[in-house]
């Protein structure tokens, strides 16, 4: 990797944590997104080292916090996650290019329609969802994560619906994405995927992750709760378009 590659990641890397640091969410998206479009790194160097970096991200973020938890959500959602992600990943390779495309179009066109219709609307729920939903949130998660790599989108529209504080969104989500970032270190390294460049990537990066996390705690941006609420629907407007440009393209370009 040459220099000013290294130093345009790390500063990806920085700008993801920052944001996701005040929302709960958006490192993996900055980083994968940025990193495949700009031909930074590989896809799944790009992948490992996100998944590290988030667990530095959270080391940072979370501590002092862990009381906002709603505990209850939270481990539903996580109960969701981890099994349909494997599902996810099994449905991917019975899948034909056609179906799978298909299948991304229709799925881009929901999430696009979700962010737009709550970003118009962004006021909470007036009572707290069932634990069931959160469930079914996280199943739709890691169906997503299996199938395309992008597990955030129902858990950040789950979450984000809930009468909670901001700060309880936050560490939930960022909660979250630990547990499913660790559990794919651990078998990445099971499987001796993480060489000796994952790992001197993630020192370099570790100590700008932990310098913007702490900005990011001590100095967040001045947006009001509708005002988070809306750019976190407005990131899902985002998602739903990208998924559904790359899925016409496959289909018909």
């Amino acid at each position: 990797m040459t220099s000013d590659k290294l130093v345009l990641l790390i500063a990806v890397i920085g700008a993801g944590s920052y944001f996701q640091t005040i929302t709960g969410f958006g490192l993996g998206m900055i980083v994968m997104g940025a990193t495949s479009g700009l031909g930074l790194a590989p896809v799944a160097t790009a992948a490992s080292l996100m998944s590290i970096v988030s667990l530095v991200n959270s080391a940072g973020a979370l501590p002092g916090k862990l009381h906002h938890i709603d505990w209850r959500a939270v481990g539903a959602a996580t109960l969701g996650i981890l099994p349909s992600v494997i599902l996810g990943v099994l449905i991917l390779d019975y899948l034909s290019t056609s179906a799978t495309g298909m299948l991304q179009l229709l799925l881009g066109a929901v999430i696009l329609y979700g962010g737009l219709s709550t970003a118009l609307r962004p006021a909470p729920l007036q009572t707290r969802s069932d634990n069931r939903s959160f469930f079914v949130s996280g199943v739709l998660g890691g169906l997503l994560s299996g199938l395309f790599g992008v597990s955030g989108p129902p858990l950040i529209f789950q979450f984000y619906r809930q009468p909670l504080t901001l700060i309880e969104i936050r560490c939930a989500l960022i909660l979250i994405f630990t547990v499913t970032a660790a559990t794919r270190v651990l078998f990445s390294a099971y499987e001796g995927q993480l060489g000796r460049e994952i790992w001197v990537l993630s020192a370099i990066a570790a100590p700008v992750v932990m310098m913007t996390t702490f900005a990011a705690r001590r100095y967040p941006p001045p947006l009001s709760a509708i005002a988070t609420r809306r750019l976190a629907f407005g990131v899902l407007v985002v998602i739903g378009g990208y998924l559904i440009l790359y899925a016409i393209k496959e289909l018909f370009l």
